[in-house]
């Protein structure tokens, strides 16, 4: 795939198009440093916000947002349903809730933030059933563009699609060359669901890795440059997060080298370097 700029696209499986790389907000802070960050975002060219209810900064992000100035047409937005609100009801609920903090009148993409939050370990199936009913009918009524999922594996999956009639458009994983989880990539592809990589640097991990540093001292790039171009040759979507408006900018100037196949596979072999991905049914919430 050839992309020249910011504004590129994928093409989800319903249809509706998203910027190849978004802006992340995790663990940006609500107020000033993500209203400030998000603004340094748009002003550089980005049109692709990811944030979650969790992140506790929709508020800060809608500030940034009409603060820029931006037509809301050219942006595309991202939101996340917390594990307290799985449910039917609780969904639909949040869904406004999002909307509201937000400041606007529709979402491009919502997604499932977690399959299995531990208070929900024995009937989670059926919640999230239940979750994508209120989304699909978001999406229905116009509130929401495209709905997708986030740290979901197979079996969840698998069991999704049992009842849902509008298939995931996305799974936002974490994915780098620390922790590529091959097996659900390839799944998600054979499904027409675009990968989604949050922390495409590791969480910092890799940009000291003598590898990533080699590599892009030989483009002349950073390696931070070099792990978001090595996710977008992957067919993912990287969502690199700064709150530093020099780093913010430098990530988006990836348009102007490729890695070379030795390269990538250099880089593919990094396993296990950086931290890897929590198991959903697993983790603590």
């Amino acid at each position: 795939m050839k992309f020249n700029s910011l504004t590129d696209t994928y093409k989800l499986n319903n249809g509706v198009e998203i910027p190849v790389i978004g802006f992340g907000t995790w663990q940006t802070p609500s107020g000033e440093v993500a209203e400030e960050s998000v603004l340094a975002a748009l002003n550089s060219g980005y049109r692709h916000i990811d944030t979650a209810a969790a992140y506790g900064n929709e508020e800060s992000v809608g500030r940034a947002i009409a603060k820029s100035g931006v037509n809301r047409h050219d942006l595309f937005v991202t939101t996340k349903l917390w594990n307290s609100d799985h449910g039917y009801q609780a969904a639909k609920k949040a869904i406004d809730t999002s909307l509201m903090k937000l400041g606007l009148d529709y979402l491009d993409l919502y997604l499932i933030h977690w399959p299995n939050p531990a208070a929900m370990r024995d009937n989670w199936a059926e919640m999230n059933a239940e979750s994508w009913q209120a989304m699909e009918e978001a999406v229905k009524a116009g509130k929401i563009r495209a709905i997708g999922i986030s740290n979901f594996r197979k079996k969840h999956i698998d069991e999704l699609l049992k009842t849902a009639e509008i298939k995931p458009a996305v799974n936002q994983n974490y994915l780098n060359p620390s922790d590529m989880q091959e097996e659900l990539v390839k799944y998600n592809d054979e499904l027409g669901i675009l990968n989604e990589a949050y922390s495409p640097l590791g969480t910092g991990g890799l940009l000291g890795n003598e590898t990533v540093k080699e590599i892009g001292s030989h483009y002349g790039k950073s390696p931070a440059q070099v792990l978001i171009r090595w996710s977008l040759q992957h067919g993912f979507l990287p969502l690199p997060k700064s709150v530093h408006p020099e780093y913010i900018e430098a990530n988006s100037d990836v348009f102007d080298f490729e890695i070379s196949p030795e390269d990538m596979k250099s880089l593919d072999n990094l396993h296990g370097v950086a931290k890897t991905a929590q198991d959903p049914d697993k983790a603590e919430f």
